[in-house]
């Protein structure tokens, strides 16, 4: 109990701090959004600016919390770390703390009329972590190559790209997605992702990401949709509901 007091008190801070965030936001005269540095799980070409900094905040099944900080320590490269908390929230006593994950991304292309922007990254943050393999179930990214390029109508954007999230068999992902950003209000995103490979089946995720101000997001979405099974451990794959909570702001 002391432990969802806790988190319902970090979330109803971050509530109450929306106002001032947003008359913050009035007086940058700031209107639009600032770019996705990703999506729900897969990441886009966007970066974070030279001095930009970014909190996140993940809350997962089982009461696990995910927190990570971005920097943008040069114009196109941004570093940053993760790391889990399992059974932070509810009333099971056995809080396992993860080993922090490092977050690396460099932007190298702006895009074209035709080419879309670019970016080289290398994430090691995964999902459902197995403490007799010492792994996760589901890998991180590893290394990524993401673009982005918005299509068709102002506002939706796809983004795409290739990853091998584990150097010991050299396997070749991929993940596709969709985002359509409505008056800078509010988005609605599907992705999908670990393309390619039976032995680590693919995510079908959907959700929507609302702008509480253009530096404060709060995103709400299904991870797995349709999924009912078990990984290669026994325990159970299914659908995922998630809350994230992003606060973007510079040095």
């Amino acid at each position: 109990m002391k432990r969802l007091n806790i988190a319902l008190s970090l979330t109803l801070l971050l509530a109450a701090a929306a106002p001032a965030l947003a008359a913050k936001d009035k007086d940058k005269d700031e209107s639009v959004v600032l770019p996705d540095v990703e999506m729900i799980d897969i990441p886009t070409a966007g970066i974070l600016d030279y001095y930009g900094f970014q909190v996140k905040t993940r809350f997962y099944s089982g009461g696990g919390v995910l927190g990570a900080l971005n920097f943008g320590v040069l114009e196109r490269l941004n570093l940053g770390a993760a790391m889990t908390v399992d059974k932070l929230i509810g009333s099971d006593s056995e809080i396992k703390m993860r080993r922090p994950e490092i977050q690396v991304k460099f932007r190298f292309y702006d895009g074209g009329y035709y080419i879309p922007a670019a970016a080289v990254g290398y994430d090691s943050q995964g999902y459902y972590y197995d403490s007799t393999a010492k792994k996760y179930q589901e890998k991180g990214k590893g290394l990524y190559l993401a673009g982005s390029k918005e299509i068709g109508v102002p506002g939706l954007v796809a983004h795409g790209g290739f990853n091998v999230p584990d150097f010991d068999n050299n396997y070749l992902f991929g993940f596709l997605g969709l985002n359509y950003t409505l008056e800078d209000k509010v988005a609605f995103m599907v992705e999908y992702d670990s393309l390619f490979h039976n032995d680590d089946p693919s995510r079908l995720n959907v959700g929507t990401r609302i702008y509480v101000t253009p530096y404060f997001q709060l995103d709400l979405a299904v991870r797995e949709l349709g999924r009912n099974e078990k990984f290669a451990n026994g325990l159970p794959r299914k659908a995922e509901r998630i809350v994230q909570m992003r606060y973007t702001t510079s040095f």
